[in-house]
């Protein structure tokens, strides 16, 4: 009786390990090719480079916290039929909310930039920025073409 309980329990622990796994194999890999991506737009030289990617790397990982915590405010209150059931109080607290994070990003961006003009020129952070979109608008396209074919 017990192994009736066990085994499916197991078999979806162990899906949803590989699950896991292989969606943090596929950032990796998209992280490893933004990396290479940007280095080789922005020409950076060995010196850029070594001080450049701590600073980079900071960044995308609080913009990504930041971002992960808007989403998450936004989609437990958005499921379907949620919006009509708000109060005017909770609505505007979940503005408030939204406001707030988005202020934080846009703080956290401008750190980021002055950060930057010590170790790269003025000229190479507006091609980081070209580089991040172009970079964006290529995976997008690939995504959409994979779920096509």
């Amino acid at each position: 009786m017990k192994t009736k309980i066990i085994l499916p329990f197991i078999l979806l622990l162990v899906t949803s390990i590989s699950f896991a796994q292989g969606f943090k194999d596929k950032k990796e890999k998209v992280k490893a090719l933004k990396v290479a991506y940007i280095t080789e737009q922005l020409d950076l030289t060995t010196e850029e480079a070594q001080k450049f990617w701590p600073i980079y790397n900071a960044f995308d990982d609080k913009q990504a916290e930041l971002r992960h915590e808007k989403m998450k405010a936004i989609l437990d209150r958005f499921e379907p039929g949620s919006v009509e059931k708000l109060s005017e109080k909770e609505a505007s607290a979940l503005l408030t909310q939204m406001e707030t994070i988005e202020e934080s990003l846009f703080t956290l961006r401008k750190k980021f930039i002055k950060d930057l003009q010590g170790v790269i020129s003025a000229k190479k952070i507006i091609k980081l920025k070209k580089a991040e979109e172009d970079f964006n608008r290529h995976l997008l396209k690939q995504i959409r073409e994979k779920r096509k074919g």
